[in-house]
């Protein structure tokens, strides 16, 4: 929508009239437009088809894109069933999103809220899309690590700093050189500090010291310590290598359940 001269002095000369104009539908954004903390750029249909694949997203899914733009990822979410939601500051661009996922017949599944992505609460989703600068997506990152362990995050190209991705694919076709790359992280479970571990009827302490995903760290038991390497979560999902032993367990929260590579059942409940 153009505003010519005529309109602009008519508001400012005339009482009442800006009132009186009728209300007007939402504008399509410009490329480039600058936002409250990003400018926008719409991301390919095509990335955001692989990005959602990527993300295993299903209708049990409550999907949440964090500065949504025009809605389109959220809008995609919301057709494979999903209960989708997108946070976005610009108030045209949530109108705009709003009615095209009435005229898309997802209006029930995608919801639209004008808020900053920085004072919402996002914690119920099971996957955040994010289409956001490095810098953007290491401020959201204490709040996404806090999230359930297995939430996944979807980005469009950009990274998380320290926190490397889980998978990336690269869109072949569609793609004008920026903005080809799907990423995906999964939050992991978390399992820094001291563990009683049992292993056979044998307890010991397991000391783990995690980076993201990874961990590394020691188990000692009747004084002699074996170094953990190999540490990697996905989820809750854990395995590691201690001596000669593999492990694999699952995380919950407190509590640590899995079996040796031969089979032995272990244990660790969180404490020394």
């Amino acid at each position: 929508m153009r505003i010519t001269l005529a309109a602009c002095l008519a508001a400012f000369l005339i009482p009442g009239a800006a009132a009186a104009q009728p209300a007007t539908k939402p504008s399509k954004p410009l490329v480039g437009q600058q936002g409250k903390d990003a400018i926008w750029v719409p991301t390919p249909n095509a990335l955001i088809d692989m990005m959602l694949t990527l993300a295993e997203v299903t209708p049990q899914d409550k999907v949440v894109d964090l500065g949504s733009g025009d809605g389109r990822a959220v809008i995609a979410a919301a057709k494979r069933g999903a209960k989708a939601r997108g946070i976005e500051f610009d108030a045209n661009l949530v109108a705009l999103s709003r009615a095209s996922a009435e005229n898309e017949g997802v209006g029930d599944k995608a919801t639209f809220e004008q808020a900053d992505m920085f004072a919402t609460d996002f914690s119920d989703a099971s996957v955040v899309v994010l289409f956001l600068l490095p810098d953007l997506n290491i401020k959201l990152r204490p709040s996404i690590l806090n999230m359930k362990p297995g939430t996944r995050v979807v980005s469009n190209t950009f990274e998380m700093g320290g926190w490397m991705p889980d998978k990336v694919q690269t869109l072949k076709a569609e793609c004008d050189f920026f903005f080809c790359r799907a990423l995906l992280w999964i939050v992991p479970a978390k399992v820094d500090g001291d563990w009683t571990i049992t292993t056979s009827g044998v307890s010991g302490t397991l000391s783990l010291q995690q980076q993201f995903q990874t961990f590394t760290g020691t188990i000692t038991t009747h004084g002699k310590a074996a170094p953990v390497t190999n540490g990697r979560l996905l989820g809750e999902a854990l395995t590691f290598t201690a001596g000669d032993t593999e492990y694999t367990g699952t995380v919950r929260g407190d509590i640590i359940e899995g079996t040796t590579k031969s089979g032995v059942t272990w244990q660790a409940r969180r404490g020394s």
